[in-house]
Formats: C-alpha cells, structure tokens, sequence
C-alpha cells in the first residue's frame, strides 16, 4: 500500500515537472531577446550609416540591442536585397531610402516594395549642392555659368546612381541648359572626400553627409534642392528663389525609413514599431537629426506605406523623364 501511494505520488511530480517543461519551452520569448541586425545599404560614415548607429544607441537604453551592417553597392539594391531575403522575425531590417525607389521606378533592380514591411520613416533628407573650398564658382549664379561654358564636362558627385541625387545633378545641367557629367559613389562618405580633396568638381549630398566638412571650410554649399532654406544653413539660398525650376515634374522627397521582410508576424512589426518609434521620436535623436539639416516626423506603418507609394508614383513619372531623356 504505501508503495502504490509512493508510486502514484512519483508519477504525479513526473508528470507535474513534464508539464512545466513543455510550458517553458512552448512559451515564446518576448521579442527581441537577442540582437537585431541592422543593414545600411551605404558605406560607413554616410547619413544613413550614422542615423542608424544613433538610433542603435538609443535603443541600447531601451535594453534592445542593434548591429549596423554595412552593405553597400547597386545603390541600395545588393544590402536592401539581404533584408528582402532574410528570415522574416524581425531580427533582421534595413534602411529603406529614396534611392532605390528609384531604381524600382526605372526597373533597374529585381527589388519591390512588395517585400519590405515599412516600420517608421527615420528622417527626410533635403538635399544640397555643394564645391570644393576656395572654388571661383562659389554661387549658384557663378557655377551655372561655369556649365554653360562646360557643357558635358563639369563633374558632379552622388552616393549612388539613377537616384534623387543623380536626378538633381542632372537637373542642375539643365537650369544651364547643358548635360553633366555625373559621378557616382558607394556613399556620401567617399563623396565628400574626394569634394574636400577638390577631385570632382561638384556635388549633390545631404547637409548630414557634408556638415562637418562645411563647418571645417573644406566644401561650401551653394543651393538647396527645395522650395524653402534649411535651418540648418539659412545662408544658402534655393534654386527656385534664383529663379531656376528643379522640381519641373513635380516635388521629390530624399527620405530614409526603417523595413522588415514583408512576411516578418504582425505582432513583431508592431513591436518593432514601438521600439524605434521611441527611438526616433526621442529629443536626442531630433536634435542630432536636425542638426543635420534632416527633418523628423511621426510616420509608421499603414501611413508610411502610403507615403512611400505616393514617392513612388512621382518616381515612375520623374525618373522616365529624366533617365530616359538623359540617355537620348
């Protein structure tokens, strides 16, 4: 008898502890519980690289823990190509740009918007036009002069090609009524150390990207690509209050924005969004973002998608008219 009852209380703790087993290791772990990898498309140094280093700093405050991969080439495609690809748990993203929207637009890449899942918009980039310190055509007026007389062969500079700033370089040829000759780079980085080494002649970045050599009397920018100064330089003047018309098809927006695989679970979008939400809409971030001469909103999810297919639309109608035109 107390054998039976010695068993029977043996087989209820066996039972009990088989249980408790199967509870722990049925139970998911909440996300993220290890590191999340965080591919830039760009060469280390440039906005994007440095916008996502920030924000993996600050997401370390949250206890979340971010890795930047650097994986540049094809403007954005070969990186942004590794994201599309990975496993879809949210433990790999990457930073989605203008750029290789506008890519998509001209079919020059197997990429779609189809297989990201938009997260939140990082920050709208303006963009500038910059020259070498102590160049002789230090104004806009003095450099469209400087293209006239130089049709075809005035290099201008750009972090990737048959992107938004290869579509200003080449719209910069046009307010002279000429074509340039447009350079491009693996990133922002390699283009400003070669603008600072006076080795091109011009070119088309980010106040971000150029800030630190601008400050240091290296560059000198001499126009903004768009309607309104930037704070961050109010001392250089736009195009079109000199009176010369970049946006002829319409108004383009340089943005960056967080994706994870179109598959990745709801619920870890939803996770995702919250964390580099936080992130992004911290006053350490706004404050290093606009300093920058970037810009900072509230766009995540379903608002952001709608966002990027309303920039796609432009895109598909700019780049035609551009690209094509160009290679005419």
């Amino acid at each position: 008898m107390a054998l039976d009852l010695t068993f029977r209380i043996v087989v209820r703790l066996a039972a009990a502890c088989l249980a408790a087993a199967c509870v722990a290791g049925g139970a998911a772990e909440p996300f993220p519980h290890k590191e999340i990898r965080f591919i830039v498309p760009w060469n280390a140094g440039g906005s994007n690289d440095i916008a996502a280093r920030t924000l993996g700093h600050l997401l370390a405050e949250q206890g979340v823990r971010v890795i930047v991969e650097n994986v540049p080439g094809a403007t954005g495609s070969i990186g942004m190509a590794k994201v599309a690809n990975a496993e879809p748990d949210g433990y790999t993203i990457g930073m989605g740009t203008s750029s290789t929207l506008a890519l998509v637009a001209q079919n020059l890449t197997t990429l779609r918007n189809e297989q990201f899942a938009p997260i939140a918009r990082v920050t709208i980039d303006p963009l500038i036009l910059l020259v070498p310190a102590g160049s002789p055509y230090g104004t806009l007026e003095a450099f469209i002069g400087h293209l006239k007389k130089n049709p075809g062969k005035v290099s201008i500079g750009t972090p990737g090609n048959n992107n938004l700033n290869h579509i200003f370089a080449v719209m910069s040829g046009r307010a002279a009524g000429v074509d340039v000759l447009a350079v491009p780079y693996t990133g922002g980085s390699k283009v400003i150390a070669d603008l600072s080494g006076k080795q091109i002649d011009a070119a088309v970045l980010k106040p971000s990207e150029s800030k630190a050599q601008i400050d240091g009397g290296l560059v000198k920018p001499i126009a903004v690509f768009a309607n309104e100064r930037l704070k961050a330089l109010p001392d250089v003047p736009t195009f079109k209050e000199k009176g010369f018309d970049i946006f002829p098809y319409g108004p383009l927006v340089q943005m960056a924005y967080i994706v994870a695989p179109a598959a990745t679970p709801s619920a870890v979008r939803e996770r995702l969004i919250a964390i580099f939400g936080k992130a992004i809409q911290s006053e350490k971030f706004k404050a290093s973002a606009e300093a920058g001469g970037a810009v900072v909103d509230d766009l995540t999810g379903a608002a952001l998608v709608r966002e990027i297919n309303s920039v796609q639309k432009s895109l598909n109608e700019v780049g035609k008219k551009v690209f094509v035109a160009e290679k005419k």
